[in-house]
């Protein structure tokens, strides 16, 4: 499995991935999910939002087990962020069987669509829609760096964007959901254990701050004359690094868009668009108010207007507490050794539909910590952990 998704969306020159949604990558990592379902004979279908399913059982018997990730990436993304909790999903299915697991539950493998918000500027767009967090109305307001809008985007790609919105009925008939992903850290490398169990998902969103100047010649402006956008935003970088130092959180300005982007022109508009995260919301409302007020503060004083948007957030996400502690007993009862709980600053599926499905998540060390890069990576004996873990899982909540 891994040896056919390897090449899919792959950029030769960084040896990073670009799978945005609804792409021509987005749609061979699909037709990948599809054939997975049909060798093993499983029900295959897509929801109303695009999100792919596999099943084992009759999905209308209700207190499904599912589980699963995304297959999309950011731009020149490592390969095992998403995909790892997929593939480890369907062979977590092929041990079970070898096992000769009898299951008494229905079981389920999904895909969920633009997790990583990497076209449209909103992560978890499939869950999010899913669960009602996102409405159809917001949803055709989405749009990418080229302006196309996420319905004609879908629609290109072959699917039927009048039917996206909120899926209670599909919800009501999840018992529970479990997401392997790899470790987007070094807790697990630091602790010397393969698996972990998360605990919580720390607050995190993201703003967009607009600094607005005056687009002027660079070399015939005194330097007294000008309304320079870009040193306000320089300097708001570097006050979200110092409050986030301050606070024990992070903030980054990751992506940024210039206007006339030309090298021999002063900005009229500089773009920057702030993720902070934090272990909780007091944190994270610290250190955001702290950067907008430095911005403002900034702007001021070089002539430039600011307007700040949030342009989406998700609270802290603790994750069902009897399903965590049953996932516990489980791999302790079949390894001997407690697996350690740890929290994250990464946000993901998992989190989105905890609102609505009891929800838990297993993590796979990462021996860097480097994620979202093409250095991601994970050894192929803790991926095997990875998935032994989930089967375990699995068998634990859907068999007998």
């Amino acid at each position: 499995m891994w040896r056919e998704l390897h090449p899919v969306g792959r950029d030769r020159g960084t040896g990073g991935y670009r799978r945005s949604a609804w792409t021509g990558a987005d749609a061979d990592c699909r037709t990948w999910f599809q054939e997975q379902a049909a060798r093993r004979g499983l029900a295959y279908e897509t929801d109303r939002n695009g999100n792919q399913w596999a099943w084992l059982g009759d999905p209308a018997a209700g207190d499904a087990v599912v589980t699963g990730s995304h297959l999309d990436s950011v731009p020149d993304g490592g390969a095992f962020d998403g995909p790892l909790g997929v593939v480890s999903a369907f062979a977590a299915l092929d041990e079970l069987r070898a096992r000769g697991a009898v299951f008494t539950r229905p079981l389920a493998v999904t895909n969920f669509g633009d997790e990583e918000g990497a076209r449209f500027g909103l992560a978890c767009v499939g869950s999010r829609l899913t669960a009602g967090q996102l409405t159809k109305e917001q949803a055709y307001e989405l749009r990418d760096g080229d302006g196309v809008r996420l319905p004609e985007a879908m629609e290109a790609a072959g699917y039927d964007p009048e039917a996206i919105g909120a899926d209670p009925g599909r919800l009501a008939r999840i018992g529970a959901f479990v997401e392997l992903h790899v470790e987007q850290g070094r807790a697990l490398d630091l602790s010397g254990d393969p698996v972990g169990i998360a605990s919580t998902i720390w607050p995190h969103g993201r703003w967009r701050f607009d600094f607005r100047g005056e687009a002027n010649h660079a070399g015939t402006t005194r330097l007294a004359d000008r309304r320079d956008p870009m040193l306000s935003y320089a300097e708001t970088v570097l006050a979200a690094r110092r409050e986030a130092e301050l606070a024990g959180a992070v903030a980054t300005f990751g992506k940024i868009s210039v206007e006339p982007n030309g090298v021999n022109a002063i900005p009229s508009l500089v773009r920057g668009w702030l993720d902070s995260r934090a272990a909780d919301q007091d944190t994270l409302d610290t250190v955001v108010t702290a950067v907008e007020k430095a911005a403002r503060e900034y702007a001021d004083r070089h002539g430039v207007d600011l307007t700040v948007v949030r342009e989406s957030f998700t609270p802290v996400v603790e994750f069902a507490h009897a399903l965590r502690d049953e996932l516990g007993a489980i791999l302790r009862e079949r390894t001997g050794r407690d697996v350690p709980v740890l929290g994250t600053g990464a946000g993901h599926d998992a989190g989105i539909l905890s609102a609505s499905v009891p929800t838990a998540m297993l993590f796979v060390r990462n021996p860097t910590g480097v994620s979202h890069s093409p250095a991601e990576h994970a050894v192929e004996d803790d991926c095997a952990a990875g998935v032994r873990a989930l089967a375990d899982v699995l068998e634990g909540l859907a068999c007998r």
